[in-house]
């Protein structure tokens, strides 16, 4: 009989299963011959006391290799190396063809990509940046969220979990994201009137596909969040512009194109105007609102970063004083957690909710359940308030000194006010000062900022993010961006 103690090699140190490293190390041999096809093999008491390991762990091993095709079992008469081994030896389907790598770059078909969405993506990352406003991943509750992930892994098969789910996302989550809506914004909803999608953009897309029809009118700002304005824009829908001011969005703008041409919808974001962080006042929202009802159009409300404000209690959402029921109000988790966590929700008419919920079937058929439940845990037990109250105050204090150190060290060049609230700064540089320039040698030098330039070049300005930084790279940063200045 072969050694077997001594041709299996187990670390019970390891983080892999025993009995995993038991199958892995039987194929390695029946691989290599040293264990040939047909061989009998002890019986899983024998094996066990061989190896100085409990039964059920051998047994556990072996049905593995049961199901993979490298043991079979005769009856009443063992377990064995099989006869025919699952190797698996591509064929090449052509003599001599060439590497993919020389082949692969072309498509054999007629194929024109779109221009509209060849834009580069900003990826973040752990290096020094003013981003565009990203919450500091650093202080995310993550020990809890990973034992809320255990927790929905082992009641997986239980709550089915593990099967498909809902297209309108796990209704624990969804039922939690009801609940912390009306609480905190004051939106009189039910279940039914929530979708959880894989963050903002995903909600803004079927948003658009179901509610515009190509060649309809949709309204934006002057200046707007670009991959919205790119979604509206691939949609085939008719994109108009309207001026931004100290109060956000010029709703007088919006009613004389209304009186003019028909519109379909308004992207707007009232909190916070993207990029530039001022808050739509109580009258311009009314006033908008009244002309959704008058003339039937879709208000796309887009609540990125409600739930920072440092100043005052924040103007509830616009979906909350939606009697018309004009009002599609998305948001997400990126903001308050972080952007890896893909969690985005759509607060909307049920019909408009199960539509979206429809289209969602035929592009991502369903969200993480397992992600979801985890993440309701974390709101069932509070976790997310907690960290909530905790994250406001470390921004707050951050925006203080990094408007301060704005202020002192870069007040010659960069103009700006003081937001009231969200992760950002609107800065609007000095023309002397090229902004692409300075991104450029700031970049160079450490420190990442964006040139601004989709914002349109004119305007020489852009997001400084200051959450996502704390107290001595905030300094640090400053110091990079004055000597880039220079």
């Amino acid at each position: 009989m072969l050694p077997f103690s001594t041709l299996l090699y187990l670390d019970k140190t390891a983080k892999t299963p025993i009995f995993l490293q038991i199958a892995a190390a039987l194929t390695k041999n029946i691989r290599q011959g040293i264990i040939p096809a047909g061989m009998r093999l002890p019986g899983t008491r024998m094996m066990a006391d061989m190896l100085g390991l409990h039964r059920k762990t051998v047994i556990a091993a072996y049905d593995e290799l049961l199901a993979q095709g490298w043991l079979e079992t005769q009856s009443s008469r063992g377990t064995y190396v099989s006869q025919k081994l699952p190797e698996i030896r591509p064929v090449s389907l052509k003599k001599n063809a060439l590497p993919l790598a020389d082949t692969y770059q072309q498509a054999g078909f007629p194929f024109k990509a779109d221009p509209l969405l060849k834009l580069p993506i900003v990826k973040s990352s752990n290096s020094l940046a003013f981003n565009d406003g990203f919450p500091d991943v650093r202080i995310a509750p993550w020990d809890a969220l990973s034992r809320a992930y255990r927790t929905a892994l082992r009641q997986g098969f239980r709550k089915n979990l593990l099967f498909y789910g809902e297209t309108t996302g796990e209704p624990s989550l969804r039922e939690a994201m009801m609940d912390y809506l009306s609480e905190s914004r004051g939106l009189q909803i039910g279940i039914d009137n929530v979708l959880i999608t894989r963050g903002t953009m995903m909600a803004i897309h079927l948003a658009v596909q179901c509610i515009v029809q190509p060649g309809e009118v949709v309204i934006v700002g002057e200046v707007s969040y670009t991959s919205c304005n790119l979604i509206i824009r691939q949609g085939g829908a008719q994109l108009m512009t309207v001026p931004v001011d100290e109060y956000g969005m010029d709703v007088d703008a919006i009613e004389q194109i209304c009186q003019k041409t028909p519109v379909r919808m308004i992207y707007v974001t009232p909190h916070h105007q993207h990029p530039t962080t001022v808050i739509m006042p109580a009258e311009r929202r009314l006033k908008l609102l009244q002309l959704a009802r008058k003339y039937s159009f879709c208000i796309l409300e887009d609540d990125y970063d409600y739930d920072f404000h440092y100043n005052s209690n924040p103007i509830l959402p616009l979906a909350a004083a939606d009697a018309g029921r004009n009002v599609v109000y998305v948001g997400s988790l990126s903001k308050v957690f972080s952007p890896a966590l893909r969690v985005g929700y759509v607060v909307a008419p049920a019909e408009i909710i199960e539509a979206m919920s429809n289209l969602r079937r035929i592009i991502d058929r369903q969200g993480d359940n397992l992600l979801e439940s985890a993440v309701a845990v974390l709101f069932r037990d509070g976790e997310m308030r907690r960290h909530l109250k905790k994250a406001q105050k470390i921004y707050h204090r951050r925006r203080d000194l990094f408007c301060e150190m704005l202020k002192t060290e870069l007040g010659h060049a960069v103009e700006f006010s003081k937001p009231t609230g969200g992760l950002a700064v609107w800065a609007r540089f000095d023309r002397a000062f090229p902004l692409a320039e300075v991104a450029l040698k700031s970049r160079e030098n450490g420190l990442w900022i964006s040139d601004g330039l989709h914002y349109g070049s004119r305007l020489n300005a852009t997001r400084l993010g200051f959450a996502s930084v704390n107290e001595e790279e905030i300094e640090r940063g400053m110091e990079i961006l004055k000597r880039a200045l220079r």
